[in-house]
């Protein structure tokens, strides 16, 4: 009996996917709930289970191609895991001609690891690929390494290319970047901070924070915390567009950028305002892991008021961040350097980090643009007034 693999009811704000990668092949047996095929979308990647035990019969939907809510993916024979075992016979006595090992492919161990496209350039160059690593997501093989693996190093005056489809989520950032410099009046203002105060919390109760709490106290959490409060004083920064209308939201939902092996995403810690240091810190952790590993849900992106992204653990000194739409406003972190300050009429050397704002000017004036890098500069270079409330 054939079961049906179908493509599961997308998300309203989806309209489609794009077949990804396929973890099994026509004949092979696989067990219920076991992933069969991976569906990008825009933001991103579903697993479709089997809903039955039994061997994958056809493929009807390759790699690459684009389909939409409830269309036929393959087709798995119910119940035929037996059938697609080897049968047990007598061991046949060796043949007795060794040449003909050379005269086959090198043996492509843990298929379910290579892409479609590694897969082919495996077999047409007889390629080993147990010798090959893997640098797509989870370990997976790409057509690339496979390809590096091969030609090894490149021939003097040789120069390679590759060309690779843009993914669907690069694709998707890429054209809300643009829509949001083709819509928006983006301006950015800039500030610096002396984190000495937050460095020195770090490190007196780091280890007690941990133990406690079993996470390590980071910067972002004060961060996260130091903007709940400016846009707590300054609303309008937390504000978005809708029409002709200004939409004020009463609670601040602050989106994280997380860098991935796909390609930027945001996930939203929602009511950030009433979570602690500890929270804070456990959602990012968390967040962070999910959108690496692939397990990141369409709820976890949508939404948000407001976005941080922190350029400096690249080592980025300074820059200008994009709006996240519809959000009118984003914070830009940046690299830590020791800089001589002055404190107290003295010359000193302090943990300064720039800080940038950029903003839609067409709803935020640039007072409260400023306003607001002041309240945050305030809060973590004294961060008692968050305990406070100043």
């Amino acid at each position: 009996m054939s079961t049906e693999i179908k493509v599961p009811v997308l998300p309203e704000s989806v309209a489609d996917a794009t077949v990804a990668v396929w973890h099994k092949k026509p004949g092979d047996p696989i067990r219920r709930d076991e992933n069969l095929v991976d569906l990008e979308t825009d933001k991103v990647v579903l697993e479709v289970p089997s809903p039955v035990d039994g061997v994958l019969k056809k493929i009807v939907r390759d790699s690459g191609e684009t389909v939409e809510s409830g269309e036929l993916l393959g087709l798995v024979d119910e119940g035929a895991v037996a059938a697609a075992a080897a049968p047990e016979e007598p061991a046949e006595e060796p043949s007795e001609k060794p040449q003909a090992a050379e005269e086959t492919p090198a043996p492509v161990t843990d298929t379910h690891k290579l892409s479609p496209a590694a897969r082919r350039v495996a077999e047409e160059e007889k390629a080993d690929v147990s010798q090959v690593t893997g640098t797509g997501r989870g370990g997976r093989i790409t057509k690339g390494d496979v390809i590096k693996h091969v030609s090894g190093a490149a021939p003097e005056g040789l120069r390679p290319e590759e060309r690779v489809k843009m993914t669907r989520l690069r694709s998707r950032v890429a054209e809300r970047m643009k829509e949001a410099q083709n819509t928006a009046a983006i301006l950015t203002s800039f500030n610096e901070v002396d984190l000495k105060a937050v460095m020195d919390l770090r490190k007196k109760f780091q280890d007690e924070f941990t133990q406690k709490h079993g996470v390590k106290l980071g910067l972002m959490s004060f961060f996260v915390k130091a903007v709940c409060e400016a846009l707590r004083k300054h609303p309008v920064v937390n504000a978005s567009m809708e029409g002709d209308e200004i939409v004020y939201h009463g609670y601040q939902d602050i989106g994280i950028a997380v860098s991935t092996d796909r390609g930027l995403m945001v996930p939203v810690l929602r009511n950030a305002e009433h979570l602690s240091l500890a929270e804070t810190e456990s959602s990012i952790r968390a967040f962070a892991e999910r959108a690496r590993n692939g397990s990141i849900t369409l709820e976890d992106l949508q939404g948000g008021t407001f976005t941080i992204t922190n350029g400096g653990t690249f080592g980025s000194l300074l820059s200008t961040p994009l709006l996240n739409p519809p959000q009118s406003a984003i914070l830009g972190m940046h690299t830590i350097k020791q800089r001589p300050c002055v404190v107290e009429g003295e010359i000193v050397a302090r943990p300064m980090m720039y800080i940038a704002l950029s903003y839609d000017h067409r709803i935020i004036d640039g007072k409260d643009a400023v306003l607001f890098l002041v309240a945050v500069k305030e809060a973590l270079e004294d961060p008692v007034r968050l305990l406070l409330n100043l």
